[in-house]
């Protein structure tokens, strides 16, 4: 299985972040970084995108799914066939959303093991014919920022990042308190929660490993914001703005 993966997906990541490193000016690590996460998250786009569009899909139906669970409370299996045949009727998948992300794991873990190789030169023998041995790599980006030993400034971005990610795609309002909703009023709550213990983490973790890492882990998340501003057509800065005030009752 570690062959197949790293003749599939670990291999070609590392040749290509190699090949960047010979491109950039310097031979610049950080730039060569940047560059890949960029690459990778393009060719990834129509799986993050069937991802967005189904979770954004499953919110739409969100409504009718409340009207039958407060129709059927007291009715469990006639509630599920009801959900199945509203799901069929809407061409929804409540699982559709998952699967693109499992899809993409395999390729964040090469992507992580080849950055973590990339900074410590090392790994060269896994090297295609046609890609130069770059030898040892300054792991300084734009000739400052040393991407070899961790970073805070770089974990916190990464915290702000995934923070922003997360806030865009939960729009999902906090369900009536009526039979048979127990289970969405949880999911709602599991919601709020991870949507700040996952930047909390990310930043903990990022700040734990080398600052080359914590950068990817940023440039991913702006490139992820990008993406779902454009699929969602939503400002990541939406839900910050405050409510326009009612406006004053006319005098007599």
């Amino acid at each position: 299985m570690s062959y197949i993966f790293n003749i599939l997906f670990y291999q070609p990541i590392f040749n290509l972040l190699m090949a960047l490193v010979r491109l950039m000016p310097g031979h610049d690590i950080g730039l060569a970084i940047i560059l890949l996460t960029i690459i990778v998250r393009l060719l990834l786009w129509p799986l993050s995108a069937r991802a967005l569009k189904s979770q954004r899909a499953l919110q739409e139906v969100q409504p009718k799914v409340e009207e039958l669970k407060k129709k059927y409370a007291n009715e469990k299996e006639e509630l599920g066939r009801r959900l199945m045949e509203l799901y069929k009727e809407e061409k929804v998948n409540p699982v559709s959303s998952c699967l693109p992300l499992l899809l993409q794991l395999p390729v964040f873990i090469a992507l992580y093991s080849a950055l973590s190789h990339g900074l410590k030169s090392s790994g060269y023998e896994l090297l295609y014919p046609f890609v130069p041995n770059p030898g040892a790599i300054s792991t300084k980006l734009l000739g400052v920022l040393d991407l070899s030993v961790s970073n805070p400034v770089l974990a916190i971005l990464s915290g702000v990042g995934q923070y922003l990610q997360a806030r865009m795609t939960i729009t999902r309002p906090k369900p009536d308190a009526v039979p048979g909703s127990e289970d969405e009023r949880m999911l709602v709550a599991m919601n709020k929660q991870m949507l700040y213990m996952m930047p909390l983490m990310t930043a903990f973790i990022a700040w734990k490993l080398p600052g080359g890492l914590g950068l990817y882990w940023f440039v991913t998340n702006l490139v992820s914001i990008v993406q779902q501003s454009i699929i969602l057509k939503k400002s990541p800065f939406a839900d910050f703005k405050r409510p326009t005030p009612p406006a004053a009752p006319a005098k007599a």
